[in-house]
């Protein structure tokens, strides 16, 4: 696991969403009740990106066909999401 530093704790309230570029790939960071949660940008179903997406316990709603992903593992949860 890789530790980058993205911002200020204060820079992130909860429910806050920000894209991070790290070499060559585009991560998702996300402030949940939970904590802060770090993955792809990207929905397995067509790469659109998940960034403004709805979060709700823990998981992420791609905002273009809805398909759900674990903020925790990646995970997709649904279609028309096929792979983490």
């Amino acid at each position: 696991m890789q530790k980058v530093l993205v911002g200020k704790l204060e820079d992130f309230p909860i429910g806050t969403q920000k894209i991070v570029e790290l070499e060559d790939d585009y991560v998702l960071v996300v402030h949940t009740i939970s904590g802060f949660w770090a993955i792809e940008d990207r929905c397995s179903h067509d790469d659109n990106e998940l960034f403004g997406g709805e979060v709700l316990d823990n998981t992420i709603k791609c905002p273009r066909h809805g398909a759900k992903f674990d903020l925790e593992t990646g995970k997709a949860l649904c279609l028309p999401a096929f792979k983490a």
